[in-house]
């Protein structure tokens, strides 16, 4: 089905016939000019508050026009004082949108999305005198973004700049009314851009969090809007983001509830990442959910499980898939964000909230307050320490006996999870590890940089059904990084995420392994080879 320039194809015949019989039920609803009229009872009273003030995606493209001359404006200012180094700290869906639109125009952005402090000096290291700094968050106390705003604070000051030149490098992205304008203000942050109130975090892709920092760096932005809003003019009737919605909800619904996402020649990059998180986060409550997998080829699905159904963006390739997506990139924004809607309304829970995300910040603070609990590893094998409850373990006596204990504590019809507390460029190979313990069970396996992921299928982990099992990786610190104002340093906050995400799992009886790697290079060395 083609409108707008989305197209989604169903190959699967039964899926087909069950998402036609859901879109039915939901155009008998009216649903389809409901939502375009922004009517907040479509999930349920208990969702009506929260849905009456994040509908404002449905139209947010709109609005975003009003940005395109200031960010003309700002984009020509920096390239004249030779500011062509774009930095954003954002979380979630403040940086996965950039990333994929900056990908897929094959321009220049570092997206900072992490506490480790190797990766954090990295990027500290390149290219600073050349470098402006996006920090986005909508609430503006994210933790991480305002660490990295005082670190990059710091260094501009170190390198020489005034307090009042180094202000001047940071453009600030954030709700109206967050106290983050405030500090904005304070330090003399070069421009604050407002974004939609209207729009929750992981549907922000075409407002000021999704724009601002992809402009900056060169992407053609106005493409974007356009195309969403050819999109939007056919949503108020069938449309094909309707189906695919129906089709994620009826699958969902009849168990098929994983879904593994892949790229088909879209020439779109990373949308699958962007698409993870505001499916899982969306979805994954009440122990009721849509698991996204994200994985590298269209041709990852053998092997896995009845329960799965496989989308690919782009083209199908006939390899019997359930679905394809195909768009340009704004029109794929808008449609999966209409379609996630939709499928949360099947399923029966409220796609606008997350109510366990903030568990693993509160451990995370009480963990910065009251220090780490000292424990012992139950085996050691080179330069790999193993944490977990002996009964998982079992007689493991190898470390390729520990990945099997991993994959054997897999619930029926469940998942694996795997969470990197690395640094995403210098230990990249981690996510290998993904494809290797895939090869070895016939359940879906994920792969997550903390604490990136705890702001997107971190909310699926504690909230979505319980039958998924952990495996966390965390690393030794060859060189630790303060945070400027904080008395603790990024190690500490970065353990700390870690062990609080670790709490929230255990806590709930989740099977959870930790791998610490006591030397990353040659602990990484050591999972790879033992997972073959």
């Amino acid at each position: 089905m083609t409108s707008g320039g989305l197209h989604v194809e169903v190959a699967d015949d039964a899926a087909a016939t069950a998402a036609e019989q859901a879109r039915d039920t939901q155009i008998a609803d009216d649903l389809p000019a409901r939502l375009i009229a922004r009517d907040a009872t479509l999930w349920g009273p208990e969702a009506e508050d929260e849905a009456a003030i994040r509908l404002g995606w449905l139209d947010t493209f709109r609005r975003s026009r009003e940005l395109l001359p200031r960010l003309a404006a700002l984009h020509s200012e920096l390239a004249d004082e030779e500011l062509d180094h774009v930095v954003l700290a954002g979380m979630g869906g403040s940086s996965l949108a950039p990333e994929v639109i900056c990908q897929s125009a094959g321009v220049d952005l570092t997206v900072l999305d992490t506490t480790d402090p190797g990766q954090v000096r990295a990027a500290l290291a390149d290219r600073l005198q050349r470098t402006v700094v996006v920090v986005s968050s909508k609430s503006g106390g994210t933790v991480e973004t305002d660490s990295h705003r005082r670190a990059y604070l710091q260094a501009f000051v170190d390198s020489g700049l005034s307090e009042a030149d180094a202000g001047r490098r940071f453009v600030i992205v954030t709700d109206p009314g967050s106290p983050f304008v405030e500090t904005a203000e304070q330090m003399g942050a070069r421009e604050i851009f407002l974004a939609d109130p209207d729009v929750g975090g992981r549907y922000s892709a075409l407002t000021a969090f999704g724009l601002v920092p992809s402009a900056l760096a060169g992407a053609d932005v106005e493409n974007l809007l356009d195309d969403a809003e050819t999109l939007a003019g056919q949503l108020g009737a069938d449309n094909p983001a309707l189906l695919l919605g129906c089709l994620l909800g009826s699958q969902a619904t009849a168990g098929r509830d994983k879904l593994l996402l892949a790229d088909n020649d879209s020439g779109i990059t990373g949308l699958g990442d962007w698409a993870e998180q505001l499916i899982a986060e969306s979805t994954g409550k009440h122990a009721r959910g849509i698991l996204p997998v994200v994985v590298q080829s269209a041709r990852a699905f053998d092997g896995v499980g009845p329960d799965a159904l496989t989308v690919l963006s782009g083209r199908p390739a006939g390899g019997g898939e359930a679905a394809a997506v195909a768009g340009p990139l704004g029109a794929q924004f808008l449609g999966w964000e209409y379609a996630t809607a939709v499928a949360g309304r099947i399923i029966g829970i409220n796609p606008f909230d997350q109510p366990n995300v903030t568990e693993s910040k509160n451990n995370t603070k009480k963990l910065l307050d009251a220090g780490l609990p000292e424990v012992s590893p139950a085996a050691t094998f080179g330069a790999v320490e193993v944490y977990a409850d002996p009964a998982l373990l079992g007689s493991a006596g190898s470390l390729s006996d520990v990945l099997d204990a991993v994959v054997a504590a897999i619930p029926e019809h469940g998942y694996l999870a795997i969470m990197a507390y690395l640094d995403r460029w210098a230990d990249a190979s981690a996510a290998d590890l993904r494809d290797l313990l895939a090869r070895g069970t016939q359940r879906p396996v994920t792969f997550g940089w903390g604490p990136r992921f705890l702001h997107s299928t971190g909310q699926f982990h504690k909230g979505g059904p319980p039958v998924g099992a952990f495996l966390q990786i965390t690393g030794a610190i060859a060189e630790d990084l303060a945070i400027p104002g904080q008395d603790y340093t990024f190690a500490g906050l970065q353990a700390a995420q870690a062990a609080g995400d670790l709490q929230a799992l255990t806590g709930r009886e989740l099977p959870a392994f930790r791998l610490h790697l006591t030397d990353r290079a040659a602990g990484l060395g050591q999972l790879l080879g033992a997972g073959e």
